[in-house]
């Protein structure tokens, strides 16, 4: 591996060096301001909407309810799956079987 020493090679370690504090210090307050959008209160009462509403528009389609019931189980779950798919963590889980704790 070669380092440069020179002064712009100085400069560009102090710019990394910058830019990596500053994600340091805002990505935990961004995970953490997500968490909370995600699992507040609101958040969850404007899910309870959108899921029954979600339900409701496919019983009204013409959906057979178990299908529908089907449906909107997934609709509740894409981004929970959409989340762990990026190794991302969303607060505290229990582990899936046959996955490590």
């Amino acid at each position: 591996m070669n380092i440069d020493i020179s002064d712009e090679g100085k400069g560009k370690v102090e710019d990394l060096r910058e830019v990596l504090s500053t994600v340091a210090e805002l990505v935990p307050n961004l995970l953490r301001e997500l968490r909370g959008v995600l699992y507040s209160k609101d958040a969850a009462e404007s899910m309870a909407d959108a899921v029954s509403t979600f339900y409701r528009k496919l019983v009204e389609a013409g959906i057979p309810r178990e299908d529908a019931m089907e449906m909107t189980r997934g609709y509740m779950i894409n981004l929970r799956d959409l989340v762990r798919g990026k190794g991302i963590t969303l607060g505290d889980r229990r582990p899936e079987k046959g996955e490590a704790s």
